[in-house]
């Protein structure tokens, strides 16, 4: 896990995505260089009266600004409190938080999976992998969302130039059906070595995880949950594993190995 710090930032650019998703860069953060796709930020509004701070997956950074970025959607009041702020808000940011992806092999074939706000990690893992010179034929991405309007920052990803497929509930952008049906109906496991990635909502992560463990597939979730207190002492994000006990997504995740956490 890398080293916590807790720090008095701004919001220096605000963007609304619609459908109540916002992106916010928000700096200084001076851990930046320290930053691992699929790490959290603890986000505090010093000017409300909200006691607990709000989880945040990271969605991007630049070291050399110590500046990071996150995408969120409105939820409830604290989300929506946070909405309303403006640029130069003040807030507190304590993090890097949870312990990161693994990186796959530059012999492996990699299957991105992100569902609705789950992108936000996948994204930067898939920059970072490409960063790192695997093959963009390689990184296959696939996005999933009600429609098309939940599908946020779709021209950012194909920038990327790895191979992208879009999906919706209601088919109207892309694949209609499922992440996990998008994938099983575009890639035949047996052309080459895969390993995969996810990122979303609950149900989308239990799909995902019984595909890759029915095939033998390797691979990491990252999970969601309301997170209080962001260090694994409230226990407010408890998850049974399968082989017995339990888990703080905070602390010990909130990256797993697949069919490591009942989901």
């Amino acid at each position: 896990m890398s080293k916590i710090v807790v720090e008095n930032a701004k919001l220096i650019k605000k963007r609304s995505l619609g459908r109540g998703n916002f992106i916010f860069d928000l700096a200084p953060f001076s851990m930046t260089k320290s930053i691992k796709p699929g790490q959290f930020i603890h986000v505090k509004q010093p000017a409300t009266n909200l006691f607990f701070r709000r989880a945040f997956s990271i969605y991007d950074f630049d070291p050399d600004k110590r500046q990071i970025s996150i995408i969120f959607k409105v939820f409830g009041r604290g989300t929506a409190l946070m909405a309303r702020l403006e640029k130069d808000a003040d807030l507190g940011i304590m993090g890097p938080l949870g312990n990161g992806f693994k990186f796959p092999s530059k012999r492996e074939s990699v299957i991105l999976a992100a569902g609705g706000i789950g992108m936000p990690p996948i994204y930067l893992l898939a920059k970072q992998i490409l960063e790192k010179g695997h093959d963009p034929d390689k990184v296959l991405y696939f996005y999933g969302g009600a429609s098309k309007e939940d599908l946020v920052e779709m021209n950012r990803i194909r920038k990327l130039g790895l191979k992208f497929y879009p999906s919706t509930d209601d088919g109207s952008y892309g694949y209609r059906g499922f992440v996990s049906e998008a994938i099983t109906n575009t890639i035949n496991m047996s052309d080459g070595k895969y390993r995969i990635y996810a990122c979303g909502p609950e149900g989308m992560l239990k799909a995902v995880d019984e595909l890759a463990r029915n095939i033998g597939l390797p691979g990491q979730l990252s999970l969601e949950a309301p997170m209080p207190c962001g260090i694994g002492i409230c226990l407010g994000c408890i998850k049974p594993l399968r082989a017995g006990g339990y888990t703080r997504i905070c602390r010990e995740g909130p990256v797993y190995d697949v069919g490591e956490v009942l989901i």
